[in-house]
């Protein structure tokens, strides 16, 4: 779980640098650090948006996990 102080810090690092901000959330070789860059590149504001909806309700934790089993996982 994030505390409230890191997701602001991460919410306004994302107002100033948009790339930045969804890279210390979803790390730098994402899907989701790379449409954050081209938004940005495209316009300020698109990438700020999305950028905080990354931070804000994109939540990779709970989905990762599966991406990363072995073949032979037997739950």
């Amino acid at each position: 779980m994030v505390s409230s102080c890191e997701l602001c810090c991460e919410i306004f690092i994302a107002i100033l640098l948009p790339p930045v901000g969804v890279c210390l959330r979803h790390g730098c070789c994402t899907v989701e650090f790379f449409i954050c860059l081209v938004l940005t590149c495209l316009g300020y504001l698109p990438g700020i948006i999305y950028a905080v909806y990354a931070i804000l309700f994109l939540n990779r934790d709970e989905y990762f996990d599966e991406y990363r089993r072995p073949i032979y996982y037997v739950a």
